[in-house]
């Protein structure tokens, strides 16, 4: 991709957008002063049977629910590339990839590190790519080798507290301006399409999670516990089906309520019918 006057390394600049969301940034610069969040409940019964038949052969590293929602999501930011958008400096850009970002937990226990994982997704990924991609990651955080965003806060928390203040302040203006060095930022999640992270793993429900003004994240999504949850048919008649909440948190800047409503929409086609994964996540959906 060729770069123009205004583009950054990670993203494009939007010169050609309507008046409405090239003068929003201007009047609201913060990206944690405009989050929508959106709450959905997924009924997995179509999940549950997909993976028990994904899972027949007995793989070494089974496929999970985690991995359906990764590839559900990268597959709705490629389709809908609005959503690929975030703002700095009071500029509208689109990511120059689709990307997503998690952090892993290394060991199950109160004292136990965390590491942090990404995906840079290509337009030919599906679910099978996904899943050995999370696994490479996975395997790699669960290591005893570091990857380079522990790495370099791990050297940076060594430095005195003053040196450290400069730091952050220097850190701010070079994320503002889009200069932060390639072998810092590519290495921190808040430089994403999206962020993940999966409570249930962990026993706690889906909530809300606050975006940053810090980094290129203009989406967070957080899974919640899985368990049974009542669902009413037309007549309401209700049944207790498998089920998990999504909460989605949005920056409302970079696109409107309508574009968000056929996100979601596209969302739960795909986790309806998760065979959909198979296919190359550039392939169009009807929905």
């Amino acid at each position: 991709m060729s770069k123009h006057w205004g583009d950054r390394r990670d993203g494009t600049y939007l010169k050609k957008i309507d008046s409405m969301h090239t003068i929003m940034p201007l009047m609201y610069p913060n990206r944690c002063d405009n989050e929508a969040f959106i709450s959905e409940r997924i009924d997995l019964t179509n999940i549950s049977a997909y993976l028990e038949k994904k899972n027949a052969d007995n793989p070494e590293y089974a496929y999970n629910l985690f991995q359906i929602m990764v590839t559900a999501l990268l597959k709705v930011i490629t389709l809908r590339p609005k959503m690929n958008r975030f703002v700095a400096n009071k500029t509208m850009y689109q990511h120059n990839d689709v990307s997503a970002s998690f952090t892993v937990k290394k060991i199950f226990s109160d004292d136990g590190g965390e590491a942090l994982a990404q995906i840079h997704a290509k337009d030919d990924y599906n679910i099978d790519t996904v899943h050995n991609e999370i696994f490479r990651q996975v395997s790699f955080c669960r290591s005893d080798k570091v990857d380079s965003g522990t790495s370099t806060m791990n050297a940076i928390q060594k430095l005195p507290r003053f040196i450290l203040k400069a730091v952050g302040a220097a850190a701010r203006f070079l994320d503002r301006h889009g200069w932060m060095p390639s072998s810092i930022s590519d290495g921190d999640p808040y430089y994403t399409s999206f962020y993940i992270t999966n409570l249930g793993s962990i026993q706690l429900h889906s909530a809300y999670h606050h975006l940053t003004n810090w980094g290129t994240c203009s989406v967070f999504v957080v899974i919640g516990e899985r368990k049974k949850r009542p669902f009413y048919d037309d007549e309401g008649n209700v049944e207790m089906r498998d089920s998990v909440d999504l909460g989605l948190t949005i920056d409302e800047r970079i696109a409107d309520g309508y574009y968000y409503s056929k996100t979601v929409r596209l969302l739960r086609k795909l986790l309806e019918n998760p065979e959909l994964l198979e296919r190359p996540l550039k392939e169009e959906v009807e929905y």
